[in-house]
Formats: structure tokens, sequence, C-alpha cells
């Protein structure tokens, strides 16, 4: 495949009808792809049908999705891709791609596949990205970074969609998917707790938004190392004290597991924050009790 795949009159069918493969499918519809079919739960489901309509496909049964397709997209929940790929093995063309969009899978998901068609290639391809709706996740590809696997057809793909490939060998999936978390659904959920804290004394959440986008950044700019501020880089143990004694106790788990991530960034140890960290009372003084009772 040339690098500019609008040159060819490529086919492709999706089975999984999430934002993720829809978001993919509509990328290869800008590129000059021809949808084929998409396949679902059942062709009637109306996440198959609105995808189908999406993508000017026909909803298909996933025993048939591969008819006519020289690139078959397998874009359901991580769990499901061996089976849906070993479904719908018999409609597969000779020769053709079959990709995933899975992070946490590497090209093993294909054994079973393999082992009856050999005579289709295997590949797997993760935009680091999120993908709130299809609509959104168009903007997005371009200049996301994405993992990919198994044949060359799959980098050639990412390049064509403006995604920055970097290869990752099914080993090392585990590890990267767990990064990936950390980076999105961890930081959403932390941004949550500043959402809760904020709340209960009035504050709008937006206004934390300068804050966050400039460490962010200062993150990726300088390291994240030399990003760090606040009371357990300078290490002041008053104010960290002061934090937990002030914190409800269900907020409390979350600052302390961050708080001993700061301090490990740090590169120093500090005795007096472990016990302060770990032991929840005051590690200085002692006057404050921080049990729960």
């Amino acid at each position: 495949m040339e690098g500019n795949t609008s040159a060819r009159n490529e086919t492709f069918a999706l089975i999984g009808p999430g934002r993720a493969g829809t978001t993919i499918g509509l990328a290869l519809l800008e590129l000059g792809w021809h949808a084929v079919s998409v396949a679902g739960r059942a062709p009637d489901a109306p996440s198959t049908t609105s995808a189908a309509a999406c993508l000017g496909a026909d909803a298909s049964l996933v025993t048939d999705a591969g008819r006519g397709a020289n690139l078959v997209i397998v874009a359901t929940p991580d769990r499901a891709i061996e089976a849906a790929a070993r479904a719908a093995a018999l409609s597969f063309e000779p020769d053709a791609l079959v990709l995933h969009l899975a992070g946490s899978k590497g090209l093993d998901v294909f054994s079973a596949l393999i082992d009856v068609r050999g005579d289709v290639r295997v590949g797997a391809l993760h935009p680091l990205q999120a993908f709130p709706s299809a609509t959104m996740g168009i903007e997005r590809l371009r200049g996301a970074w994405a993992a990919v696997a198994g044949d060359p057809q799959a980098t050639e793909l990412a390049c064509a969609l403006g995604l920055r490939p970097f290869e990752l060998a099914d080993s090392e999936r585990a590890q990267y998917h767990a990064a990936a978390v950390v980076a999105s659904n961890h930081l959403v959920a932390l941004l949550g707790q500043v959402e809760r804290l904020a709340a209960a004394i009035g504050v709008p959440f937006e206004a934390f938004a300068p804050l966050v986008r400039s460490s962010v950044a200062d993150a990726f700019g300088i390291g994240p190392a030399r990003a760090l501020t606040g009371p357990v880089a300078r290490g002041d143990l008053a104010t960290v004290e002061q934090h937990l004694a002030t914190l409800d106790p269900g907020e409390r788990d979350a600052y302390r597991t961050l708080a001993r991530e700061v301090a490990r960034l740090t590169g120093r140890r500090d005795h007096a924050l472990d016990r302060l960290l770990d032991d929840m009372r005051a590690a200085t003084g002692g006057t404050i009790d921080l049990e729960e009772t």
C-alpha cells in the first residue's frame, strides 16, 4: 500500500461499531476508502445500523462481515477480539489485513484465526488518544501517536491517517496500556477529586483549568521532575499535615497516594513525610489525630 491511500480503491469492513472503530472508519472515508459492511451484536442493533449509516455501509452479520473487504477492522471490546475474528474468519478475502485497535492486546489474539486462515495478514493499531465521539475523534487523530504491530500495512495506515506510529511488541502491551490508563483515566479521576473538593467550598471547577493546563505543559516541556511545585516537593510537612487534617476521610487515600508519588519524583527520601503519609497522623508534634473513628 502506498502512503497516499486515496490513490487506490480500497475497501474495509468494521466489526464493532463503537467510537474508536467508527472514528477510524470515517478517517478512511476521507482518504478515499469505501466501507462495505459494519457488524455488531446484530444487523438490526441500533449501534450497528447507526455506524453503518454513518459510514455508508451495509449492516451485516459478523460471520459475513469480511466479504469484499481488503481491510477488516476489529474494534470490539478487548475481550471479544479473538472470538469476533474467529467468527468472521471464513468471510475474509485472501490477503486481507485483519487489524484490531486494542491497546492491551497484541497479535496473539489472532492465533486461532491464523490457524484456520493462514492466507490473511494481521496487525494492531492503537491510537494513543481518547475518542469521546466519532466527530471529536476525527479532529484528534492527526498528530496523535499510535502503537502498531504486525503487517507493515498497519504502519502505513497509521501514517496515512496522520498518526505517529511506534512499534510495540506483544510482551510490552500490558505495561504500555497501563501507562495509557494512568495518563487518561487516572488523570480524569484525579480531576474529579479536584471538582469535588472545589465544589465543597464553592469554588468553580473551571478556576483550576489554567493551573492544570500549565502543569501538564510544564511536565511535557521540562519533564515531570522539574515541573514539580507544592508542599511535598519543598518538604513543607506542616502544610501536608494540615491538608490531611482538613480533607474528608474519603478523599485522603488519593491525596496520600499521589503525595507519595510526588515524593518519589523528587528523588529524595524524607522519613518524616513517609511516616505522615503512612500513619495518617502528624509526623511532627503529634498533636493532630487523623485516624478515622
